[in-house]
């Protein structure tokens, strides 16, 4: 995948990095949302549930929980407990996806990684200035809804908005959300409706199997968003 936004040639450049980097979602040809959620639980020790999926409706592809107006369609929690339900056994996961094989991939943030999320826009440009910075990182996503979701160790959501202000910005002027404990994210290849499938900027690899700290990041990520308001 070439990815290349509108901007700076920062963010260009960026943009051609992370394809060259990822390329496509890290997924054999052929391969099913139900060996996936196995991988990404056997192969990363990754808790995963499966959410909603997408049911055609006169032509139409909309979400199983049957509001049509959906804001994240085939890609949410189809069960108030979903929590309780995920897994990081992938027995447990392979039986999951067998008795909904089309259900998409949802991983609970606050237990093996947080997630810092920001406007696509504000993280290419962080890209680009980790790359000169030889910032070590681990998996991004990039989703349907134009943003970038960086993978930390756990703890990020407490500790973010005070490391925001020692750098002299308020928390809440940085278009900059930190999902921790009760909160998931979606994953290759989970789709959003009609948007698209979220894909990996940075794909999990060997190499990343250790996640940096919120701290490692925190400086280019506000800057970027800084930048992108």
């Amino acid at each position: 995948m070439e990815k290349t936004i509108p901007g700076t040639e920062a963010v260009q450049t960026a943009g051609r990095t992370a394809g060259r980097t990822a390329g496509q979602i890290p997924t054999q040809r052929g391969e099913s949302l139900l060996d996936t959620a196995v991988r990404y639980a056997e192969e990363r020790h990754w808790d995963v549930f499966p959410g909603t999926w997408l049911e055609a409706v006169d032509g139409v592809h909309r979400c199983s929980c049957g509001d049509a107006a959906c804001a994240a369609p085939g890609a949410h929690p189809a069960r108030e407990d979903w929590a309780t339900q995920a897994t990081g056994s992938a027995t447990v996961a392979r039986r999951m996806w067998q008795q909904r094989p089309t259900a998409s991939i949802l991983l609970p943030t606050g237990r093996t990684f947080d997630a810092i999320s920001v406007p696509e826009t504000a993280g290419f440009l962080a890209l680009a200035r980790m790359e000169r910075m030889a910032v070590t990182l681990g998996p991004v996503t990039l989703t349907p809804d134009r943003r970038m979701e960086f993978f930390v160790l756990p703890g990020a959501a407490a500790k973010v908005p005070g490391l925001v202000r020692k750098l002299g910005w308020s928390p809440a002027s940085l278009d900059l959300v930190t999902l921790g404990e009760g909160a998931y994210l979606a994953v290759p290849p989970t789709r959003f409706g009609s948007r698209g499938a979220v894909q990996w900027a940075c794909r999990p690899t060997a190499a990343n199997r250790w996640l940096p700290d919120a701290e490692e990041l925190i400086s280019p990520l506000a800057y970027a968003c800084g930048r992108d308001r």
